[in-house]
This record gives structure tokens, C-alpha cells and sequence, in this order.
């Protein structure tokens, strides 16, 4: 049975009062579970402010829209507290304890990709939340968190019982939050939309690439990432991951056409994407864009820290690494109709402007 390709949206699983959380299901996106891939979304309304909890898969975090507050706690370590905004990407490894809190009028908006290829359900993240009514401690007996704690019935019941909210609450005004340190950033986060560019092409587009080299942290995650922003009208090269990675993309602005070409010289998938569409492109398959006038945007992650990509078209062309003599006979054509489509696109790598 064919696998469907076709990009979706994210569905609420709870919140109410504060914000919400959407994933997006292995049922209705079956390479999820294929790739054994996790994704979802987080908002925050003003005062917003999702309990801390841990998480049986390792991920990358993007920020969407607006600015906040996060805490980290990663393994036998103290909390960091760092500011975020919009283009901010986090690595979180195994093990890491995080909250989530907006002060700000704009909702925080923060993008979950991940491996659940160690979690309990393929395709699924799976979060264990401190407190809350879901709480972990929920389901001690009273002995059990006594002792653990070293406190009385009564401090106990005060402890486990008062926060009756499920994963996200609406905290009041008056609620004073731990403050940002600017030093608590350093190794945790790299904002895309600030970092250096890896590719620039002038009236096509560009993009940064997150490895271990700008965020070491990605190392332990197993994951790389990159935010491609395609100007309008322009073209995306047909390329593959050739290092036998998955590539799980989120559109973040714009739309345009995208096609994805399989085995056997098959297309599979020719659509329209948008923002908050989700879509993965199957290991070796091969995928190409084109954006609509107002231009394109998606954010990327890649089932290995340091991806590695060969392109079909552009001036880093594999087609370019090739003999004439091989082109040629590859594709039953004379020398001048090689030497032509040698001589095209030979300033343009990856991203190609509109046609003049």
C-alpha cells in the first residue's frame, strides 16, 4: 500500500485556558510512524504558562511568532531561564525538563520535531507532566510522596491537589516568573532568522543550516535542522538527502508548489503547501519547490546532525561532477545539446531566481 505524502495540519489534543497544544497524527500522516517522527505545536495566550514536563523523545524546538519565557533543566544540571522570540531553535535531548510561559499580548507559538523512534508511540510524543491534575506525583499514595518529599499529609494534599489544571494554565498578572539570563542562552538556543547564512542567492533565496557547529547541543538531540526562506517566485533545486536521512518540513510562511519524485522515476506527490502544513519526504526521494509571489518559507529537520544534501540542478550540480561522454549517453543525446544544458545554471546553486 503507497504511503500518503500529501501535506496536513495539526489537530488540538487539549487546553483551554492559557493555550493550547496541537500534533499532528501518525494516523492521518503515516510517515510519522514510518519515520518514526513526532511533531507538534504549542500556543500561549498572555500569562499562558505550560507546566513543566519531560518528554520520552529527543527534539528540536522553533519558535513560530511572539516572545517568552523557558525554562530547561537538562540532566543533573541547574535550570536555565532563557528568553525567546520568533526564529529561535532549541535543542532538547532525552531527559530534559522544560515550562513554557508568554507575559506578552501576542501568542507564543512554539513548533516540537523529534525522534520517537525510543518513545511508546511511533509517530507520537509522549510528555510526563510534574504537576498538574496529570501529574505524576498523582499517582503515589501519600506514603510514597511523604517520603520522598519529607513532608506532612497535609503539605502533601496542599502540593498535589492545588494545581487542578491539565498541562497549560492562565497564570494571574501579579505572578512574578524567574527572569531571563542572557548567559543561560549560550549552547541552548540559535536564532535562524539572526544566524549567518550558508547559502545567499540574490533574488532567489537563502538558508541557515542548525549542525553541531553553530549548536553542539543538536549533537545529543541526533538531529540537524535548517530555515530556507525562498523568495517569490523562485525555485528550490530538485535534491535528496544522500546520507539515508528523513526530512520533515513545516511550512512557516507563504505557499507554493512543491513536488516529490520516488522510485522509478514516479512523481508522488505534486500539491499546493501553505503555512502550518507538515509533510515528509521519504529517505532518497527526491523534492523540489516553487514559490508563489509572496514567497515561501519552511523550517527543516533531518534525522542526522550533520545532513548532507545532493542537488540535481544549480552550479553544484551532481550533473556537473559527470563526463560529457557519460551525459551524453545517459541521456542519448549529441554533444551540442550537453554542452548546452552544461552551460546552463552555472552562477545559481540550490535556489534559482524567477524566470526573466
Amino acid at each position: 500500500m503507497e504511503l500518503d505524502l500529501s501535506p496536513k495540519l495539526a489537530k488540538k489534543v487539549y487546553g483551554d485556558n492559557g493555550g493550547s497544544y496541537h500534533a499532528w497524527c501518525p494516523n492521518e500522516l503515516p510517515m510519522l510512524r514510518e519515520g518514526n517522527i513526532g511533531a507538534a505545536k504549542l500556543a500561549l495566550e498572555k500569562n499562558g504558562f505550560a507546566l513543566p514536563r519531560y518528554s520520552d523523545s529527543s527534539k528540536v524546538a522553533y519558535v513560530l511568532q511572539g516572545t517568552g519565557v523557558a525554562g530547561i533543566v537538562l540532566p543533573e544540571s541547574e535550570e536555565k531561564v532563557i528568553a525567546i522570540k520568533k526564529g529561535d531553535a532549541i535543542a532538547l535531548p532525552f531527559g530534559v525538563i522544560t515550562w513554557w510561559y508568554n507575559k506578552d499580548e501576542t501568542d507564543l507559538v512554539v513548533l516540537f520535531m523529534g525522534d520517537t523512534s525510543k518513545g511508546h508511540k511511533a509517530g507520537q510524543f509522549t510528555d510526563f507532566f510534574l504537576t498538574g491534575s496529570n501529574g505524576i506525583f498523582n499517582g503515589f499514595t501519600t506514603e510514597f510522596v511523604k517520603r520522598a518529599w519529607d513532608v506532612d499529609d497535609d503539605t502533601v494534599k496542599t502540593l498535589v491537589g492545588n494545581q487542578t489544571g491539565k498541562g497549560i494554565v492562565k497564570l494571574d498578572a501579579n505572578v512574578k516568573m524567574p527572569e531571563p539570563k542572557a548567559e543561560d542562552r549560550k549552547g541552548l538556543a540559535l536564532n535562524c532568522e539572526e544566524a549567518p547564512l550558508d547559502t545567499d542567492i540574490k533574488n532567489a533565496g537563502n538558508v541557515v543550516v542548525l549542525n553541531t557547529k553553530n549548536l553542539p547541543l543538536v549533537g545529543q538531540v541526533g538531529l540537524g535542522a535548517d530555515l530556507v526562506r525562498l523568495e517569490g517566485n523562485a525555485m528550490c533545486s530538485p535534491g535528496f538527502s544522500c546520507d539515508s536521512a528523513l526530512q520533515v518540513t513545516y511550512i512557516v510562511r507563504g505557499s507554493g508548489r512543491l513536488q516529490v519524485v520516488g522510485v522509478d522515476g514516479k512523481r508522488v506527490l505534486e500539491t499546493v503547501v501553505k503555512a502550518g502544513n507538515l509533510l515528509i519526504v521519504p529517505r532518497f526521494f527526491v523534492v523540489s519547490k516553487i514559490a508563489d509571489p509572496d514567497g515561501l518559507s519552511w523550517f527543516s529537520i533531518i534525522t542526522t546532525p550533520n545532513p548532507v544534501f545532493t542537488h540535481l540542478a544549480g552550479s553544484i550540480g551532481s550533473w556537473k561532477a559527470l563526463s560529457p561522454e557519460v551525459l551524453q549517453a545517459a541521456f542519448n543525446v549529441p554533444a551540442e545539446t550537453e554542452k548546452l544544458f552544461r552551460s546552463k545554471r552555472t552562477n545559481d546553486a540550490i535556489f534559482f531566481p524567477p524566470p526573466k
